[in-house]
């Protein structure tokens, strides 16, 4: 049905999936965001791979770096991490002709309240209970509809006009979207071999964001509403997925 060089993807989902890890580990207060973006850069070309968002949008930064209420797409510059900041990595990256994209959140420093805690964490959960509808046979929009319960059921909101999307040999491919929610159109059927990111985007309050008229990249909450985002990618397969990017939590 797919004719992928799996080894390929599992190649560069191991990349992204560094890149990812060592700019979060090294995202302290008082680091610009250029500099993290320098981390990046540094491992994906001592990888072999080339950043997606260059290579496919000229995106004026390796990778994407969000913070608080930005939700996706923060060009890396000057800006500088302070203590308290939600901090979102995004690294998606080509080797070969074959893509992988991956995001994860943390908070510099000391954390200003346990909500936010605890939104890093439900944009995990629900990121899991999202893969856990992922095995061929299944609708796309089953993931859409358990993401959506975990992150209500713990009190916050998802983006509605964020969402993941199918990949493999270009960055955006079938399905266009996986979204945060349960959606009627969302009704293809996932295939053994089918490559795709499933992503969250979790806020306190919005469920909304919109494109920066100053920059013309970063989305943002228009009520400043911190967003926490993670991010896998994966291959379908017969009773479940196997993740291309690695891991967040302690095996």
């Amino acid at each position: 049905m797919f004719d992928y060089d799996y080894d390929a993807l599992r190649e560069i989902g191991r990349i992204v999936a560094r890149a990812r890890d060592e700019m979060a580990q090294a995202v302290t207060p008082g680091i610009t965001t250029k500099e993290l973006d320098a981390i990046g850069q540094r491992i994906l070309e001592e990888e072999g791979a080339a950043s997606a968002p260059i290579t496919m949008y000229e995106f004026p930064g390796y990778t994407c770096i969000s913070i608080n209420e930005v939700a996706a797409h923060g060009i890396p510059g000057k800006e500088v991490i302070k203590d308290g900041d939600i901090v979102n990595v995004d690294v998606s990256a080509v080797k070969d002709g074959y893509y992988a994209d991956t995001g994860r959140t943390v908070i510099a420093g000391t954390p200003k309240s346990p909500e936010h805690v605890r939104l890093v964490e439900v944009s995990l959960t629900s990121l899991e209970a999202g893969l856990s509808k992922v095995k061929a046979g299944t609708k796309v929009n089953q993931i859409g509809k358990a993401i959506y319960a975990d992150v209500r059921k713990n009190g916050f909101t998802v983006i509605r006009n964020l969402a993941g999307h199918g990949l493999g040999r270009t960055l955006h491919g079938e399905p266009e979207t996986i979204s945060n929610y349960y959606s009627r159109e969302e009704n293809d059927i996932l295939k053994v071999g089918q490559v795709i990111a499933v992503e969250t985007f979790v806020s306190t309050k919005d469920e909304i964001v919109y494109q920066s008229e100053e920059d013309g990249w970063a989305l943002f909450t228009p009520n400043d509403s911190p967003v926490s985002q993670f991010e896998h990618t994966v291959i379908v397969t017969e009773d479940g997925y196997e993740v291309l990017t690695g891991t967040f939590r302690e095996e």
